[in-house]
């Protein structure tokens, strides 16, 4: 007969799941307590050097755990179950972040239950970054633990986990020293701009400028929809119908008019009362000559349709004591800056900057914001967004390193899988 199997007493070492998932537990109980009674983590306390002085005490003490590896303390905190536990609440917390709306910098929160949680700002709760400290400890004592027993055939590992630790630790303690300023650029001028606004509204003096040398912007052709005289909404509501204009569109229908184009001009200007002609200058806008034919009363009418701007007035066609024929405004299709970035250093860079096409420059990356909406194309100033992050380089090598490392294990992985195939066949 077999002998029982005896069941394992709670925190009789080594500690194994039950354990770890209690330790973790209470770890995120006591970040909520702190939360409670102190409010969200201030990362300010880690801006530089105090983030590269902690740095140092956390490898020194990773250092120091290692020094007793064969610890059950150290085996458990470089274990498995420790790990998962860990992993577990990060998706967790990480799944709330993703179903709760996310107040970001010093915009102002309502204090609801969930914003004293730090629901509404996960990354900077105290559960969150109690969580994330202990998962970079044990990752720390996972890379040190193998580290112990080295073996160049685990390169896939410690470049995989090592690139991992590295992300978190730059993503992590370089937070406080990133900063985010908005600026706002003049075109034409004869001084480049360096000054900036921060997430308070306060003016600062950075040590970049930038000159805009030219601010252009493409736009798509207008359309044409039949809208309430009162609400100017167009119809019907529930789903409104457009007619999209360009140089070979003829007419269409909406609802129960049909309109013929008899002339089209995308940029046009006044030539009289009722009448428009092509010229090419700021302030110019789209304009549109129709004939409406009301299919129900037989109605047919003629005129100018344009959807006006800062220079030009609208003008529509009253199709009848509710509804009239109008014009949408044109809508950006891409807006760029011309600009040239000087640094304290010295450096002078020209870049074309759009959106989604950033410059990057030292610790410094320049987006493409906005510009004068009600100008348009004729906008004077062009926005941009400027981001300090002195630890982006050091993201990017743990990225680099934990892709390489993860490339190497499905690689090995592949070899070591064949090499099991070989041997059956032989």
């Amino acid at each position: 007969m077999t002998e029982p199997t005896q069941k394992k007493i709670l925190w009789k070492p080594p500690w194994s799941f039950a354990e770890s998932a209690f330790i973790v537990t209470g770890i995120v109980l006591v970040g909520y307590a702190l939360q409670l009674f102190l409010g969200r983590f201030k990362f300010d306390i880690l801006i530089w050097p105090n983030n590269l002085f902690a740095g140092g005490i956390l490898l020194f003490a990773l250092f120091l755990l290692s020094l007793k590896s064969r610890s059950r303390f150290f085996q458990w905190l470089s274990g498995i179950p420790l790990t998962i536990s860990l992993l577990t609440a990060l998706v967790i917390l990480t799944v709330i972040m993703g179903l709760t709306p996310q107040v970001t910098g010093n915009s102002p929160s309502q204090r609801t239950v969930i914003d004293i949680l730090g629901f509404s700002r996960m990354t900077s709760s105290w559960p969150f970054v109690l969580v994330y400290f202990f998962t970079l400890v044990a990752l720390g004592a996972v890379i040190a633990k193998r580290m112990k027993a080295f073996r160049w055939k685990d390169y896939p590992f410690y470049l995989n986990h090592t690139g991992l630790w590295i992300f978190l630790f730059a993503a992590g303690f370089g937070h406080a020293d990133m900063r985010r300023y908005g600026m706002y650029v003049e075109e034409d001028t004869d001084y480049p701009e360096w000054r900036v606004y921060n997430d308070k509204n306060e003016v600062l003096e950075l040590p970049l400028a930038i000159r805009l040398n030219d601010f252009t912007l493409d736009e798509y052709d207008p359309m044409l929809a039949v809208i309430d005289r009162k609400t100017g909404n167009a119809i019907p509501e529930s789903k409104p119908e457009y007619l999209q204009l360009d140089s070979t569109q003829t007419g269409g229908k909406i609802s129960q008019w049909e309109i013929s184009i008899d002339k089209y001009l995308p940029q046009a200007v006044r030539n009289s009362d009722s009448t428009y002609k092509t010229v090419f200058m700021p302030g110019s806008c789209p304009a549109v000559k129709v004939r409406v034919k009301d299919k129900m009363s037989g109605k047919t009418q003629a005129g100018w349709v344009c959807c006006g701007n800062y220079a030009q007035l609208y003008r529509v066609i009253p199709l009848n004591a509710k509804y009239s024929l109008a014009m949408t405004r044109p809508e950006p299709k891409r807006f760029a800056s011309d600009i040239e970035v000087y640094t304290r250093s010295g450096k002078s860079v020209k870049h074309v900057l759009e959106v989604n096409k950033p410059l990057t420059i030292d610790d410094w990356t320049i987006y493409q914001y906005g510009y004068d909406n009600e100008m348009g194309k004729a906008s004077g100033y062009s926005s941009f967004e400027l981001v300090y992050d002195p630890w982006l380089k050091l993201v990017y090598v743990g990225i680099i390193l934990f892709a390489s490392g993860s490339l190497c294990l499905f690689w090995t992985g592949r070899k070591k899988k064949g090499e099991v195939k070989d041997d059956h066949l032989e």
